[in-house]
């Protein structure tokens, strides 16, 4: 009888009938952290082969808008440049900050401290970085500027105990999706050392001995089944699970009520599975980014959004993931964003958003929304005594940010579950050491097995605490610690 492969089950390797090929370092995934992990292994010396489901190499990183978040040293010399100083300490306690509940100090320890010479490197690989500045509040730059204020660093808590400095460094890209050009310089580097990809090749399991090492890889590549041998080890960087429903439904539901999936389509969480099917741990997989378009125009940031008991509920200037699952878990999924005729606009990535009451006064709003008698006019009035004299002592958003609203007509712009269209990624994924090493349930590695990227638990863990740039960082500096470490194996 055919034995049956799944990423849910290991192949002993006594029943490899050969090895149709055979490489120090088998990596799954030529996306930002496969690349990396390539290059690194690469230069150490180690033969590299890297398995691709897709056509051509790029994964997720491909659709993003190519930043990566770094900082720390002083700064990078991008942020020097424009007179921002960032010293490793405020990029390390913002980062712990960012991490939540179950942040990973030693990781983020390695990460700041190497932040600025990790950007360095990544240029030394031939991804284009402008160096200037573009101020102001972005979800993704549409200029092929390089720095931007790409997170909560600006945001109470977050500015209350780590020094602001803005650490977006965007790559050199007109228009949406400056991911793609990263992703071709990183790949095209990796093929340059010599790694030998393998495209249109999905992996259908580890190969482990009896003591539980991993040896291997099936590949089905053009209908063909075949055995890969990883003398030194396997890094998998297959991404996330955010495309495999059943397990978004089982591990983060809440993702859920996000309508699009942000991915090439291929993070169906088989990298992940492959790591549990050799008795690997994971760690946050309830965990998820997700994002709801409230600006540009960035003048929406001064509104404020308010739930059906027509209460505040989150300092509008602070990052908008971080607004984003705020607003998703109000009582009822209903939530709002108010508006004065100063700051009206329609959020350009959804024009068509539903406007779900307009009036003359605050009154009429309420009654619109069928709110509770004088609740709406109370927390407008409330909002707007302070905001008139800068302050915000309720939520602390910042007095760049803060506006009364005074201005007739009055608007409220509907975010309720079902009118509003929200992108969601997983976060959650393998237990990793910083150097790449996937660990078991008593938190020690498994022979031969290493992960990066969202398949592995990173610096990104907690959607309340994400900022643009934190994948791409993550992805490429732990991608190449994986590699690095995979290639030192003795085999």
């Amino acid at each position: 009888m055919k034995h049956r492969f799944s990423p849910g089950r290991p192949c002993p390797v006594e029943i490899v009938p050969q090895w149709d090929i055979s490489t120090d370092v088998a990596i799954v995934g030529f996306g930002a952290a496969g690349s990396c992990a390539a290059i690194e292994a690469l230069n150490a010396g180690a033969a590299v082969d890297v398995f691709e489901v897709a056509s051509a190499p790029g994964g997720s990183a491909s659709l993003s808008g190519g930043e990566v978040y770094v900082g720390g040293s002083g700064g990078t010399e991008v942020q020097r440049e424009h007179g921002f100083e960032d010293q490793t300490e405020d990029l390390r306690q913002y980062l712990m900050m960012a991490g939540g509940p179950t942040a990973d100090a030693d990781r983020i320890d390695l990460y700041a401290e190497q932040a600025a010479a990790h950007f360095n490197w990544l240029r030394a690989q031939g991804v284009p970085f402008k160096g200037s500045y573009l101020p102001g509040k972005w979800i993704e730059p549409t200029t092929d500027d390089t720095l931007i204020w790409s997170g909560n660093e600006k945001a109470w808590p977050f500015s209350a105990k780590a020094k602001p400095a803005p650490r977006g460094h965007t790559v050199e890209f007109e228009g949406w999706g400056g991911g793609q050009l990263f992703m071709e310089k990183l790949s095209e580097r990796a093929l340059e050392l010599g790694a030998t990809a393998h495209y249109e090749s999905r992996v259908l399991c580890l190969i482990v001995d009896q003591e539980g090492a991993v040896k291997g890889l099936v590949v089905r590549r053009e209908g063909k089944e075949l055995f890969v041998q990883a003398r030194k080890g396997v890094v998998l960087c297959a991404g996330g699970f955010i495309a495999n429903r059943g397990m978004v439904k089982r591990y983060a539901p809440e993702a859920l009520v996000c309508e699009h999936q942000v991915s090439a389509g291929n993070d169906d969480g088989s990298g992940i599975r492959m790591g549990v099917s050799v008795g690997a741990t994971t760690l946050n997989m309830q965990e998820f980014f997700a994002t709801l378009p409230f600006f540009p125009p960035e003048s929406l940031v001064k509104g404020i959004f308010i739930n059906e008991r027509s209460q505040r509920f989150i300092n509008e200037d602070t990052y908008h993931g971080r607004v984003a699952h705020y607003v998703l878990r109000q009582p009822n999924g209903r939530a709002w964003l108010l508006v004065d005729n100063d700051i009206f606009g329609r959020p350009f990535l959804q024009p068509n958003i539903t406007i779900a009451a307009v009036g003359e006064t605050w009154e009429e709003i309420e009654t619109e929304l069928a709110l509770e008698p004088g609740s709406l006019a109370a927390t407008v009035n409330e909002f707007n005594r302070h905001a008139s004299q800068g302050a915000d002592p309720y939520f602390h958003k910042s007095q760049e940010w803060l506006k009364p609203l005074l201005t007739p007509p009055f608007a409220a712009l509907s975010y309720c579950q079902g009118d509003v269209e929200g992108h969601a990624f997983t976060l959650g994924g393998l237990a990793t050491r910083p150097s790449g090493e996937v660990l078991n349930a008593d938190g020690e590695p498994i022979t031969g097995l290493y992960a990066a990227g969202r398949t592995a638990c990173g610096l990104p863990r907690w959607g309340e605490g994400y900022s643009s740039g934190l994948s791409l960082g993550d992805s490429t500096f732990f991608g190449r610690q994986a590699g690095a470490s995979a290639a030192s194996m003795n085999s």
